[in-house]
């Protein structure tokens, strides 16, 4: 499995940067299969690279009617509620593609069936992961083609963070969260087996604040200290970085993508 660290000038070239090597990964799976999968990723980075695609002309290139589309976490609250990572995935990009709908696959609202019950959401998602998975998966998840992870500053990945229950998770494929230390303290996520199964893991990650725990998730510290070193694709796993995130590595390791 091929680790690749890039690294580009700021953050709005690292939005754009892995907008256009999304559109050529994803147009290059379903030129092969005839559809393609992505994890989605919140946080600022994660909502720019969205928006970044959602301005390029090369978007038409994917058939987006043939792309299924998840998350790696969720904040459990109320469907639209603005913090909610769908509803900025949508205003960013989703609602500006011609997405099949039925291919849009949302983490459960605080406000769906199951109320204010993270554990039981968790479960419907995991059900409706199980019943997308293929035999060629392994798995009681979709191997993905790509799913894009952001880290935090103390190295978490999704809702996964340093100690916490969920990051020990080896048999479900999406668990509820509480306690998050970072707010809301309720989520939902998938887990790192899940994240582990995906064909390509793609970290998207910027700012000074992000440079301790990138430079120890590369440098060979444990996921139970960083939850990012824990994560890796099956075939592949790119680390995508903006200057500020990249500044703790040695430039042996880390490749300049942009001037």
């Amino acid at each position: 499995m091929a680790t690749t660290v890039l690294v580009h000038r700021d953050p709005p070239t690292l939005a754009a940067a892995v907008a256009a090597r999304l559109v050529t990964r994803l147009v290059d799976v379903q030129a092969a299969t005839g559809r393609a999968s992505v994890v989605l990723t919140g946080g600022s980075v994660g909502i720019a690279t969205l928006g970044a695609l959602a301005d390029m002309p090369a978007r038409d290139a994917i058939d987006w009617r043939n792309l299924d589309i998840w998350w790696g976490d969720e904040r459990f609250l109320p469907l639209g509620h603005a913090d909610r990572n769908e509803t900025q995935a949508r205003a960013a990009l989703l609602d500006k593609v011609g997405v099949d709908p039925a291919r849009v696959h949302p983490m459960p609202a605080s406000d769906g069936p199951d109320g204010d019950d993270p554990e039981a959401a968790a479960e419907r998602y995991a059900a409706e992961l199980k019943a997308a998975a293929r035999p060629e998966d392994h798995g009681i998840a979709p191997s993905f083609d790509v799913c894009l992870l952001g880290v935090g500053p103390d190295g978490h990945v999704a809702s996964l963070f340093p100690e916490k229950p969920a990051l020990y998770e080896e048999v479900r494929s999406v668990v509820g969260v509480r306690g998050s230390p970072k707010p809301p303290p309720t989520r939902i996520s998938l887990t790192m087996p899940t994240i582990r199964g995906a064909k390509e893991v793609w970290f998207v990650v910027a700012g000074e604040d992000k440079a301790s725990a990138v430079h120890l998730a590369l440098s060979g510290a444990g996921p139970m200290q960083i939850p990012a070193a824990g994560a890796s694709g099956r075939t592949r796993t790119l680390w995508l970085l903006d200057r500020a995130a990249a500044s703790k590595l040695p430039p042996s390791l880390a490749r300049l993508a942009s001037p």
